[in-house]
């Protein structure tokens, strides 16, 4: 099995469930976004709870029709790909926070799997 290692950056998008970008929630704005830039992948989490700078806790537990739950957003890309894209991601947010970390990956493709060697993260 063909597999890809090496140093990339994680990107980590907080926000909250209601955040918008126009008319779209944020966090499908912003996976439209990165595809469009031709990004191998993203991932979007939504927690069960969480507080943010106000310190009103959000949870699940809550009955309520329209909850603030957390949502993080991940994407792993070069340090190059990812500085030609925060422009436009600093234009999107309108509150959280974005954290970046250098980390080593390893990504297993299958044999005949031609997309894994055009897209790597």
């Amino acid at each position: 099995m063909p597999r890809f290692s090496g140093e990339k950056v994680l990107m980590r998008i907080f926000i909250g469930e209601g955040d918008k970008y126009g008319r779209k929630p944020l966090y499908e704005a912003l996976i439209d976004f990165l595809i469009g830039e031709g990004f191998a992948g993203a991932t979007v989490l939504r927690g069960v709870a969480g507080f943010g700078p106000h310190s009103i806790y959000h949870t699940d537990k809550l009955l309520r029709l329209s909850a603030e739950l957390p949502i993080v957003l991940e994407v792993v890309a070069s340090r190059e790909k990812l500085d030609r894209a925060m422009p436009k991601i600093d234009e999107m947010m309108s509150g959280g926070l974005i954290t970046m970390e250098t980390v080593n990956i390893v990504r297993y493709c299958k044999k005949d799997d031609r997309q894994c060697e055009l897209k790597e993260p």
